[in-house]
């Protein structure tokens, strides 16, 4: 984590210590309330360089500014169980088990069958998920959410809204249940199970594991799954839409996969011998797989398609929506030790790699590469606005990034 080296009451502790300009000028603009603030990328300090501390100075102030800002809008609809974003509601259930850890809880997100049927039917599957695995939760330590999907069609998780809804899901029960961000698993079934072979690649930044519960992936890829240990449970004799089958073909890729990268794509495929769509809780096994894995917010390689729901950034990648292109790949890695980045794969012109001190050394100079051909060579600053961005959709301490290499066309390189 970015504060892993000094608590968070140090931190407001050195703030208040502070006599540096730019955290003082922070502090002044974070005091005038949100609506009437001046937009931060008009201000001369928020684009200043920063030190290293000076940068984590910034960030406690800003995250803490960020939760308050969320909790102002979602307090309420959290204690009401019931999420509004846009045009559309998701209600949500969830109980605690277990002693809270040191280090915050564990979060299960859990998605229900159904799909593209009447409203009763999905409303009764959603009170079946409820309590589906209490029986395995007894054992464990965690928040089991179970949401209700927002609508009743064929693909009702893994349509454009759900990654939204998850977003402010994760937020909150981080700021109200002390659950920690890196501890955060999604599982579905059936049609649950078709939103986490979606939803996993496509947001894998935001989970630790997921593990698919007896459904299909439709048109995507295992690829982006690269940083994310991935479950996959089917019943043997599960047939219809060939689940059983593309079950299968699925294990084969990510065995490829592995093979060809073994240091990524860690997965647990079981197909249950004699069952068919209904598991019987066979699948139950994937909860104690996955606890086993913590999220790497900034894993030194990232490989990532963008879906046909687009994002504009996964981990310490990022590119303009204007560029991004439904099966695009973009790949990456970084070397702390060489103080270097390499662009293996990239189709967007521009690229936005965003880094911190966790990752490189930003008071040396840093090596960019294409394809392990030197492109530049130099420093980047730290600063505010850089941060703040950063937290802006996802709220999240672990990607905060204060400094911003730009490439344009593998060439053009601006310090942001």
């Amino acid at each position: 984590m970015h504060l892993k080296t000094i608590t968070l009451s140090v931190l407001f502790l050195l703030i208040n210590l502070t006599s540096n300009a730019q955290i003082s000028d922070l502090k002044n603009w974070l005091k005038v309330d949100y609506a009437s603030r001046l937009p931060l990328d008009s201000l001369t300090f928020s684009k200043k360089a920063l030190t290293k501390q000076e940068a984590k100075l910034a960030t406690a102030l800003l995250v803490a500014d960020k939760k308050s800002r969320i909790t102002d809008t979602y307090d309420k609809q959290w204690e009401n169980r019931l999420i509004n974003y846009d045009t559309h509601q998701m209600p949500f259930y969830f109980q605690i088990f277990g002693k809270e850890p040191a280090d915050g809880r564990n979060l299960f997100i859990s998605m229900h069958g159904g799909g593209n049927a009447p409203a009763a039917l999905n409303d009764k599957q959603y009170e079946n998920q409820k309590h589906l695995y209490d029986k395995t939760m007894d054992s464990l330590e965690g928040v089991y959410l179970a949401a209700r999907a927002p609508t009743n069609t064929w693909n009702l998780w893994h349509e454009n809204h759900i990654d939204d809804f998850f977003n402010i899901l994760i937020q909150m029960a981080v700021i109200k249940l002390n659950v920690n961000p890196n501890k955060v698993y999604l599982l579905g079934y059936s049609a649950g199970g078709d939103g986490v072979y979606q939803l996993a690649p496509r947001i894998a930044d935001r989970w630790a594991a997921a593990s698919m519960m007896a459904g299909h992936p439709n048109e995507t890829s295992p690829l982006g799954l690269r940083n994310l240990p991935f479950a996959l449970h089917m019943g043997a004799l599960d047939k219809a839409y060939n689940r059983n089958g593309i079950a299968q073909q699925w294990g084969t890729q990510l065995d490829s996969l592995q093979q060809t990268d073994n240091d990524g794509y860690i997965h647990q495929v079981e197909l249950h011998e004699g069952l068919e769509h209904w598991m019987k809780l066979q699948d139950a096994v994937a909860f104690p797989w996955m606890i086993n894995y913590k999220r790497n917010p900034i894993p030194q390689k990232v490989v990532w398609k963008q879906d046909d729901r687009h994002h504009s950034s996964i981990y310490w990648i990022k590119t303009p929506k204007n560029h991004t292109k439904t099966g695009g790949v973009i790949s990456a890695e970084y070397n702390s030790s060489l103080n270097e980045i390499n662009i293996i794969e990239n189709y967007s012109e521009t690229l936005e790699l965003l880094i911190n001190d966790d990752m490189l050394d930003l008071d040396k100079p840093v090596t960019i590469k294409r394809q392990n051909n030197i492109i530049h060579q130099g420093k980047f600053d730290r600063n505010i606005l850089n941060i703040y961005n950063s937290l802006q959709y996802k709220g999240d301490i672990n990607l905060t990034f204060p400094g911003i290499i730009k490439i344009n066309d593998d060439e053009v390189i601006t310090n942001k």
